[in-house]
């Protein structure tokens, strides 16, 4: 077993003892287990047992992104909804089989894509490196890439030393992964729950500055936000008309960009929108109902500032862990035989 991959067992270790505590123990402790995970997660683990695996990555990620720019939001996407659900061990990944339905069938998942890409990836790297790169990795890996390429460089580092997870269950989905429709106190245990801070959940929420939307997670905010008919107060009144156009009813199934103009674009100008009381979705415009959310947004305006925690931000969250052993998949969509 390679080093990178000992210290994770060990830190899956850990981490079930951890979880294995009492509420008020989890509750105190969750934060700092999972800083010493992301330091049990190394910078390339594979150097010595397959040094082209993060070339291999970016290549193929990259010539994906060139044709489909869209790509960037969608594996970013991808990985987020992986970590938030039994941490990022590549669970999202998996098929549902006869007896059991995975996550990405459940209904919040339904809309991603790019898992072809990643079978690309994982094909390529079998080819070169047998059972060697994790499934997990080559997610979180692809993600960076993906968004990187505009930019022609990494843009934040990615450990890794991930396990694959044999577990996949839509319920775990639906349970753990935050609502375009949550409120700010909802949001902020969501993520504490997974050790991330308020500034991890601002700055995580910047990634709503690529892709698109669906007009019927935010359309009640347009035509019944109480329930009587009525549109969101707080929302921008030009930005609300446009939306409308968009979205001409409650029942409009449209995409719409969630930060128009520059949904191709990462940047900070999700966070000038905001400010202007543009946020899309409800967990948008929540971001401004606690001081110390909206202080971060106030920050994250400046383009070096964004990131830069950004960066952290995505550290933070790709050493989210889960107390699985795990292994390397040999295929993304498959637990071993």
């Amino acid at each position: 077993m390679k080093l990178c991959h000992v210290l994770t067992f060990l830190g899956a270790f850990l981490t079930s003892f951890v979880l294995g505590g009492r509420g008020g123990l989890v509750s105190s402790l969750l934060g700092e287990v999972s800083s010493v995970l992301g330091h049990l997660l190394v910078d390339n683990c594979y150097q010595t047992s397959c040094p082209q695996a993060q070339e291999i990555v970016r290549e193929i990620t990259w010539s994906h992104t060139s044709k489909n720019p869209a790509l960037a939001a969608k594996l970013l996407r991808m990985h987020f909804h992986d970590c938030f659900v039994r941490g990022c061990d590549g669970s999202i990944l998996l098929n549902s089989t006869a007896d059991n339905t995975a996550e990405k069938d459940a209904i919040p998942n339904l809309s991603l894509a790019g898992f072809d890409v990643i079978d690309e990836i994982k094909r390529k790297l079998e080819s070169e490196c047998e059972k060697t790169v994790s499934c997990a990795d080559i997610l979180a890996l692809a993600a960076r890439d993906a968004v990187s390429y505009q930019f022609g460089k990494s843009m934040w580092d990615v450990k890794t030393g991930r396990k694959d997870g044999k577990i996949s269950r839509d319920t775990e989905a639906l349970a753990n992964l935050p609502s375009p429709l949550s409120s700010f106190s909802t949001l902020k245990q969501g993520f504490s729950s997974k050790g991330l801070s308020v500034r991890d959940l601002v700055v995580l929420s910047g990634g709503h500055t690529i892709g698109i939307g669906h007009c019927n997670l935010f359309s009640n905010r347009l035509y019944n936000f109480t329930g009587k008919g009525d549109q969101d107060p707080s929302l921008n009144s030009t930005y609300a008309s446009f939306l409308k156009t968009k979205c001409p009813n409650l029942a409009a199934t449209s995409q719409v960009d969630m930060d128009p103009g520059s949904a191709q674009n990462f940047d900070p100008h999700y966070f000038v929108g905001l400010k202007q009381n543009s946020g899309m979705f409800q967990s948008d415009a929540a971001l401004l109902t606690d001081a110390e959310a909206r202080q971060y947004v106030d920050l994250l305006v400046d383009p070096k500032v964004f990131n830069a925690e950004f960066a952290k931000s995505m550290l933070n969250m790709g050493a989210i862990l889960t107390g699985n052993a795990g292994e390397i998949r040999r295929d993304c969509r498959v637990v071993n035989s």
